[in-house]
Parts: C-alpha cells; structure tokens; sequence
C-alpha cells in the first residue's frame, strides 16, 4: 500500500540531529584538555553548523513540492524506528550527552557511534526529499563519513 509520506518531518529530524551534534562537540571542546582533540572537535561543531544551514535549505524547498510518494507501512516504521532509537533527535541531547561524558577516549567513541547512526538516518532521509536534494543530503553524508574517518584516526 502507498501512502503520502511528508518529507518535511524527515528533514526536521535531520535539523534536530545537527542541532544536537553541534552542542554536543561544542560541550566536548570545552571540555577536552588535549589540543589535537580539541581541534577536531571545534571542526565536526563547525561542520555541524554548516549542515544545520544545508538542511534548513532543503526545509525551504519543502513547501514547493508535493510529499514523496513512498511505501509508508515499512519506510515510515524503518525512519520511526531509527528515530525512536537515535538520541539526537530529542531536542537538547548533544550537551547532555557531552557532559555526562568524562573522558577524550569516552567522547571519541560516542562521537563514533554518532556520527554512524547519522549516516544510516541520512541515507533513509533520501527516499524523503526531492531528486533535486538527494545531491545535497549525499553530501552530507559524505562529509559525515569523512568525520567518522577523522574521530576513528583520532581514536588510533
């Protein structure tokens, strides 16, 4: 069964996850005592911002075009499920989370584990939006990948 699917919430749920990687890497930096790390986390909060903008973007187009049509009976589910379960689509986790956080090593992990579950959220986000955006969100996804690369060679 086919059903219309808003694509909007999606992209607001993208927004929310920048919002929540921004603090949460902008909590770390004040937190961190070594300088390699805290250069690397000074760059993923400005790559956050610069993602927030990105997504606010395509947001804009969202009202220039009808909803995708998409099997919403497992493609709603799969994105509900992955938000449900994705700490940083709840508004105000990311400093949370970062303050609870007491370690480099311990910040480094959970920055992995973040910036995966991202990348699996934005390739389901693309089913969501227009061809037009999919260049934009694929991306962000590429940039998202090249943060995870950079917090796994920072991990060593």
């Amino acid at each position: 069964m086919e059903d219309i699917f808003a694509g909007k919430e999606i992209v607001e749920i993208g927004i929310q996850i920048e919002k929540n990687g921004r603090d949460f890497y902008s909590t770390l930096l004040k937190q961190s005592k070594d300088s390699k790390t805290q250069e690397l986390f000074k760059f993923l909060a400005t790559e956050e911002e610069k993602h927030i903008k990105a997504f606010q973007k395509i947001l804009e187009q969202t009202s220039k075009y009808e909803a995708q049509v998409v099997d919403s009976d497992d493609y709603y589910a799969y994105m509900n499920a992955l938000a449900s379960e994705y700490v940083f689509t709840k508004a105000s986790m990311g400093e949370r989370v970062a303050e609870s956080i007491r370690t480099d090593k311990e910040a480094i992990e959970k920055a992995i584990g973040f910036e995966k579950d991202s990348i699996i959220f934005y390739e389901g986000m693309k089913k969501a939006v227009p061809d037009d955006d999919k260049k934009t969100v694929d991306a962000l996804i590429i940039q998202e990948q090249d943060h995870l690369r950079r917090l796994i060679r920072m991990k060593g």
